[in-house]
Formats: C-alpha cells, sequence, structure tokens
C-alpha cells in the first residue's frame, strides 16, 4: 500500500500513529506529497481529487481518504487490541472524540490560513469565532481529561493528541496549557508513547 504523506501535516499523523500501534508501518511505502490549499498537486489528484492528504491506495489500486476511514481501515487488517472499538458505548465515545478533535484541527488549518494574511485582509470576525470554538472545545476536554486517562487507548486518543500537538505546532503563542492543567498533563504522558515520539511533526519547510 502506498501513503501520500506530509510531516508537517496532523491528519497524516494520526494514521502514522496507528501503522506504529497495529504494527504496520513496515507495510507501507510513504510517499512526500505536497498538498497546498491553492495549488493542486496534479499527481496527488489521480489518487484522490481533493488533492488531500492523507490519502491511502491499497494493493488493488483503490484510495482510500481521509484520515477516518484510512485509520478504520488499518485497523481491520490486524489481530490486535482495536483501536475502533466494535460497538457500544465505547465506539460511540471513540468516534465523538475524533470528531471532535478532527473538526477542531480543520478550524486550526483555516485559521493558520488567516494569520498568514496581512493584517488588514484578515476577517477579526472569523479569528473571534475560531477562539470561542477553540476555548469551547478545551474546557469540553478538560471536563473530560480523568476519563480520557482512564479509558483504553484509541483513535480518540490519537486524534485529541494530534490535535493538541498542532495547537503546540502552529500557535504556540495562545499557551493553551495555561488553563487546562489536567488536559495538559494527559497530553504530556501522550507524547511519551512510542508511536507519538516516532511521528513528531517536523518543520521541513
Amino acid at each position: 500500500m502506498k501513503l501520500h504523506w506530509s510531516p508537517k501535516s496532523p491528519f497524516v499523523r494520526k494514521v502514522l500513529i496507528v501503522l506504529h500501534e497495529t504494527g504496520q508501518f513496515d507495510q507501507i511505502e510513504i510517499v512526500r506529497t505536497v498538498a497546498a490549499i491553492a495549488e493542486p498537486n496534479a499527481l496527488l489528484m489521480r489518487d484522490n481529487p481533493l488533492s488531500q492528504i492523507p490519502t491511502l491506495v491499497l494493493d488493488n489500486g483503490m484510495p482510500l481518504y481521509d484520515s477516518p476511514v484510512i485509520c478504520e481501515y488499518l485497523d481491520s487488517l490486524h489481530d490486535g487490541r482495536k483501536l475502533f472499538p466494535v460497538n457500544g458505548e465505547e465506539r460511540w465515545q471513540a468516534l465523538r472524540r475524533q470528531a471532535l478533535a478532527d473538526g477542531l484541527l480543520g478550524i486550526l488549518l483555516i485559521w493558520r490560513q488567516e494569520r498568514n494574511k496581512l493584517r488588514a485582509q484578515q476577517l477579526p470576525s472569523w479569528i473571534a469565532s475560531f477562539q470561542i470554538k477553540l476555548d469551547a472545545t478545551l474546557a469540553v476536554l478538560e471536563a473530560d481529561a480523568a476519563v480520557l486517562s482512564a479509558d483504553s487507548f484509541g483513535i480518540g486518543h490519537i486524534a485529541i493528541g494530534c490535535m493538541l500537538s498542532y495547537l503546540d505546532f502552529r500557535f504556540p503563542d495562545l499557551n493553551w496549557r495555561r488553563h487546562h492543567w489536567q488536559l495538559a498533563a494527559w497530553h504530556d504522558a501522550f507524547r511519551q508513547r512510542p508511536s507519538v515520539v516516532a511521528t513528531e511533526i517536523v518543520d521541513d519547510s
């Protein structure tokens, strides 16, 4: 299988962590792929018409996208403990956490694009809205931190950890840890996992 990859994408990092956690990393061909919002990648679009990463191309040529689909597919290929619970409340809890973290990541990516504009071109109402949604999400996760620590490690944990790491990487000035110390403690433990250490975000630009 072939994975379109970038060292700075938090969504790609989710897939890489799943590969390490399930012992499949060495079975995947990693292909360095540039996916910019304003510059569609013609080669990538052969596998993904949206020109987005991560994109996984199976051995039979079928492409899979996006990260939730790819991660669940990879989780179906091994016989170990599943990162996606099979059924019941545990499954919906994991999917809810993944959706919340992925949703905020999408907001952070747009927020960063807005920050990169000249100040006169930025939309204050957008930035204010992004901040409100970030604060609300972090408040929910802070309240959930104790349960998060107690639950079996799974896709929800991976998604939340990748989102918080992206906050550190692209928005260090926001200092999210200052008012969310329980969540920060959980994230510090998350960062020690071998799969997380092996997939540290690298700014190679």
